[in-house]
């Protein structure tokens, strides 16, 4: 059975389902999942949410996810509803994919695959092209079901949607791998690029701050506000995903480098976690994390947890600083607020602010000034060529400015804070 083919006369008509499989996820609420895959079903253009639901499921079906009860009582919605395309906000194996398809007549999508779709659609800079393409490649490589002339495509989506991808054709195991390897060879290249754009910060003494936090928490509203800058921030999932950074003035006068980031969300595609390590690493390199908390979100906890779960896949180290900063005060109650506050008075680690009205950002910048600690420090040292180890340790910390070589030794001028100092005294 072909595919049906989406007239682009209209929106694709689209029916969003969360199964409910407890086994899964206990932390969450399936009406609140079903919500988050609702707004990333809105995230993607042309698309028409014709109706949504949550779907108990004791256990999926092997062969079609859902049991035969359900899925008869399901293709009558969606063929009334006249729906093009299903999104299922879970995982979907092949089998199951290619047989609900069949069944209901239209094109469907698990959560990874809406999700890399998004990506593909925000994604403006080289690498962030290529980096989204190489996890879509690695993720479809297995799904011999769909179609494989959208490869040829500069830009824009995967054609899970709809476009050249509804013809079903079989996939070309060999063109893919052949992809790959050419987008591999082009990703280390623009990698290499910017770890050259990292090495010439490293001797800049400008400390660098990272905003990390759950898509749709407020990050580019905040890095907006606080650095006059125009980054895309709108009420909508994975609004913006390449790394900017910009100059950013404490008011002691000292600068620093503010780095808003993609934003995390629950079930994130291994495949995307590896493919945007490159991109993450700003926050690997960070002197201090800003962890931006929509705190008006009903799983605002379970939302942290997620955010922490990726921190730590990523490898950031539990020592770099780190401030939780409680976004979206004006959303909430006052009784709720008043509450937050007294609460946050109490924790150095905690800021509560208002991305939208500039409320406690005052008071964020001041504990940001204190807890990067002293400005760096100019010295010059005299290291022993036997010495390897401290030298290749202050080269790994980006302190050294100049370095000159003399019959016994090293003589370096670093910039580096006290901290930086007693760690080296330790090396």
């Amino acid at each position: 059975m072909s595919d049906p083919v989406i007239s682009k006369e209209r929106p694709t008509r689209v029916w969003v389902l969360h199964p409910d499989l407890k086994a899964l996820d206990t932390r969450r609420e399936p009406e609140l999942r079903l919500a988050e895959a609702i707004s990333l079903a809105a995230a993607l253009p042309d698309l028409e949410i014709m109706g949504h639901e949550v779907v108990r499921l004791p256990k999926p079906h092997a062969g079609h996810l859902f049991g035969t009860g359900k899925l008869a009582e399901l293709k009558e919605r969606l063929s009334a509803a006249e729906v093009d395309l299903v999104l299922v906000d879970g995982p979907v194996s092949p089998i199951q994919q290619r047989n609900l398809e069949k069944a209901w007549g239209v094109k469907l999508l698990d959560r990874t695959g809406l999700i890399l779709e998004i990506f593909a659609d925000r994604a403006r800079t080289r690498e962030g092209v290529l980096q989204v393409e190489l996890a879509a490649l690695s993720y479809q490589r297995t799904r011999l079901v769909r179609a494989w002339t959208h490869l040829e495509r500069q830009r824009g989506g995967f054609g899970f949607v709809g476009g050249p991808g509804e013809t079903q054709i079989e996939a070309d195991r060999r063109a893919i791998d052949e992809q790959v390897i050419r987008i591999k060879r082009q990703l280390s290249k623009v990698v290499k690029t910017r770890e050259l754009h990292r090495a010439a910060r490293r001797k800049v003494p400008f400390p660098v701050i990272a905003l990390v936090g759950y898509t749709n928490a407020g990050k580019s509203t905040l890095f907006n506000r606080m650095t006059g800058a125009d980054v895309m921030a709108k009420d909508m999932l994975f609004a913006t995903l390449d790394p900017t950074m910009r100059g950013l003035v404490l008011p002691s006068g000292r600068r620093v480098i503010l780095s808003d980031t993609v934003g995390f969300i629950s079930d994130l595609p291994h495949e995307l976690v590896a493919a945007f390590r490159a991109t993450l690493e700003e926050v690997l390199e960070a002197d201090l994390i800003l962890h931006v908390r929509d705190i008006s979100h009903p799983e605002t906890e379970e939302q942290a947890e997620d955010v922490g779960e990726i921190l730590e896949s990523l490898g950031v180290a539990e020592d770099v600083a780190l401030i939780e900063v409680w976004n979206k005060i004006d959303a909430l109650s006052e009784q709720t607020r008043a509450a937050l506050l007294v609460q946050d008075a109490r924790r150095a680690d905690v800021q509560a602010v208002s991305a939208l009205s500039g409320e406690g950002l005052a008071a964020l910048l001041a504990t940001i000034e204190a807890r990067l600690g002293e400005e760096r420090i100019d010295e010059e040292l005299t290291l022993p060529f036997t010495d390897g180890r401290a030298h290749a340790w202050l080269h790994a910390q980006g302190v050294v400015r100049d370095e000159r070589q003399g019959k016994e030794g090293w003589t370096l001028s670093v910039s580096w804070t006290e901290a930086q100092k007693a760690q080296f005294q330790k090396v």
